[in-house]
């Protein structure tokens, strides 16, 4: 536990002074909401964000549940979940936005920002995704892995952590809770 502190805390020093000497940073991109509308990231300046890929007819789709009670959980404290739909893997997210704004709010009570369909892997890999995985590459192949891979992202709009599909969103509340410490 204390070895984990450490690192986050180390990394984020690391991060930080990065963003300090002017580098870009999540801030820096303009994304579309679900329903077309664009908003700067700069907007959530101030607040720990989780950038996640997600499908709706995926494995791990039940995963949209324990997003949100992050979400919840920790919004009045200055954290903000924003949800990527994405069709590259096997197609689990074939919907148009309508269908899977509608599949979110019914199924999930999803509240959290939801943005549009775009690509994560690939030469039309979104240019928010292009830096996500640069800012922290895997071993070997740097492509998103699957749906629900998650980033966490400091108040300062730096990326500190990289989350496999697979882990839930509850394993994620320690790191949450130090970076909203800060």
């Amino acid at each position: 536990m204390y070895k984990r502190i450490v690192s986050i805390f180390l990394l984020s020093l690391l991060i930080t002074s990065a963003y300090s000497r002017g580098e870009k940073t999540v801030h820096d991109f303009r994304m579309k909401t679900i329903r077309g509308k664009e908003v700067k990231l700069k907007e959530y300046k101030g607040k720990v964000l989780l950038i996640v890929n997600t499908a709706s007819k995926c494995g791990l789709t039940p995963q949209y549940a324990g997003l949100e009670e992050l979400y919840r959980k920790y919004a009045e404290k200055g954290f903000v979940v924003l949800g990527f739909p994405c069709n590259q893997f096997l197609g689990q997210e074939p919907g148009t936005a309508e269908e899977i704004e509608k599949f979110c709010t019914s199924k999930y009570d999803v509240t959290f920002p939801l943005f549009e369909k775009l690509e994560v892997n690939g030469e039309n890999a979104h240019p928010l995704y292009q830096f996500l995985k640069n800012a922290l590459p895997l071993e070997g192949k740097n492509d998103i892995r699957w749906n629900f891979e998650k980033f966490l992202i400091n108040d300062n709009g730096v990326t500190v952590k990289r989350y496999a599909p697979k882990t839930k969103p509850v394993e994620l509340e320690k790191d949450i809770e130090e970076l909203l410490r800060k």
